[in-house]
């Protein structure tokens, strides 16, 4: 289960790293779509927090320190500094998973969700679940405000064969 979350990580991550490369400016990232609750760059800062928090800080035992209101109330950051939060999210990602014991799968997570305790091999499935649902907002965004149909290569089933 394990190897499978990493397959899964290192795959949407790379698929988030894409997204980004994918719009042609900075200020395309931030453009509102009307009917859509956030621009782009929003959805970006919000999925390296969210990863950075829950998986490098709660798991892996990083100094990170998520402000989750600045994730969606923050605007016109670059390509270049949302590579690198993605860059240090994928960092601290790789090398907690790479660490984590198996059996912790099977244990509570350490910060209760709701008040109510989890499973860390579930809620590391729901935060999969959850990168792979704003990766498809993210994906519609930029297609919507540049006009480009091309795909990033989300949920590539090629990227889960073994080399």
């Amino acid at each position: 289960m394990l190897e499978s979350l990493q397959t899964l990580y290192a795959r949407d991550i790379e698929t988030l790293r894409a997204e980004v490369e994918l719009y042609p400016e900075d200020e395309l990232l931030w453009r509102e779509v009307p009917g859509c609750p956030n621009p782009g760059g929003n959805l970006v800062l919000h999925l390296v927090g969210n990863l950075r928090h829950f998986i490098g800080a709660q798991l892996g035992g990083s100094d990170y320190v998520r402000d989750r209101a600045a994730e969606f109330a923050t605007k016109g950051v670059s390509r270049a500094q949302l590579r690198s939060g993605i860059s240090s999210a994928s960092t601290e990602v790789v090398r907690t998973l790479s660490a984590l014991d198996p059996a912790r799968l099977n244990e509570p997570f350490p910060l209760p969700a709701y008040g109510k305790s989890v499973l860390t091999g579930l809620w590391l499935l729901h935060l999969s679940t959850h990168l792979a649902f704003h990766l498809g907002q993210l994906d519609y965004h930029r297609r919507a405000v540049t006009g480009n149909r091309k795909g990033a290569g989300a949920v590539s089933v090629t990227a889960l064969f073994r080399s």
